[in-house]
């Protein structure tokens, strides 16, 4: 079987002005890379349209309305401090939810066993009614109500293993128990959100806060409360919302990963999945600011997708 790689002709349309983390070559250096995988198990795919109602199930009218209204002309808008729009986000913004869509597809008829989605801007911090952190729409969140309403699965669950915590993700799943969020980042960090006592109205939130520090071994021993969580959950889809910025090299946290641990983070999830849910993982870039510490993380992801 075959993984697939999802990615948007809109990514670069995305500017988000001079010195900002959050740019257009992160994407661009990912694909690169991911080109000079010469393997038929390799197939390459584009979004296309989507039907705008599944934005709203994961954000509320009024903020899409203003989101809507949002895209500039010309010049940049400042949603946030720090979450910026152009006049070429509002296909970007679009794209990278329709990636996750298309990715899902492919997965659900069987085009594909497996897929990651290189595109931007990320989403897991942008909140039900509320943009923050770079993050516009929240991609994985449509993804996960893409399952439960279009395929009419029972049970998602998203893992989110970004160096900060989703926020955002967390705020629109608080109350559903058809979704378990799982979130593994840096604390007390951006967004302050994330402690153990956050845990969803129905007991579908696992939070799993790490120190500055974190090495690898005490990383990956983290995860052993978070695949049994998701042994008693039994999803029917394993959503992964795949930051890369817990690199040791990323500039924006401090937690000591090395590019090749995201290798046998994929594979300990991949082998879960086998067991609960027929190999159904969708992975989607999020954070990783540090060029080559992401290309080479997102080679060593895809590479364990791919085998």
């Amino acid at each position: 079987m075959k993984t697939g790689i999802i990615t948007t002709d809109t990514y670069l349309n995305h500017d988000t002005g001079q010195g900002h983390p959050e740019r257009g070559d992160r994407v661009t250096v990912v694909i690169d890379h991911l080109k000079k995988i010469k393997s038929k198990n390799l197939i390459w795919k584009k979004p296309v349209k989507f039907n705008l109602k599944y934005l709203e199930y994961a954000h509320d009218k009024n903020y899409l309305n203003s989101v809507a209204k949002s895209f500039p002309k010309q010049g940049l808008n400042f949603l946030d401090g720090d979450t910026i729009l152009s006049p070429g986000s509002k296909d970007a913004t679009r794209d990278a939810v329709g990636s996750i869509l298309i990715a899902i597809d492919g997965v659900m008829k069987k085009d594909f066993r497996n897929a990651f989605c290189a595109v931007r801007p990320p989403g897991h911090h942008a909140e039900k009614k509320k943009a923050m952190g770079f993050c516009v729409y929240n991609n994985v969140a449509v993804g996960a109500y893409y399952l439960l309403e279009k395929y009419n699965l029972s049970k998602v669950a998203i893992i989110d293993f970004d160096v900060h915590h989703g926020n955002g993700t967390q705020d629109i799943f608080y109350n559903n128990e058809k979704v378990l969020y799982i979130s593994s980042h840096q604390y007390p960090y951006y967004p302050g959100s994330g402690t153990p006592s956050e845990k969803g109205v129905k007991d579908n939130v696992l939070n799993i806060p790490l120190a500055a520090g974190t090495q690898t071994h005490e990383f990956l021993n983290s995860y052993d409360n978070i695949f049994k969580k998701l042994k008693e959950f039994k999803p029917n889809f394993i959503l992964l919302s795949a930051g890369f910025d817990a690199h040791k090299d990323d500039p924006l946290a401090q937690i000591n990963l090395e590019s090749k641990d995201y290798y046998t983070l994929t594979k300990r999830i991949k082998t879960l999945a086998k067991e609960l849910c027929d190999e159904k993982v969708v992975s989607i870039l999020e954070g990783g600011y540090n060029l080559n510490a992401l290309k080479e993380s997102v080679g060593f992801h895809v590479q364990s997708l791919m085998e």
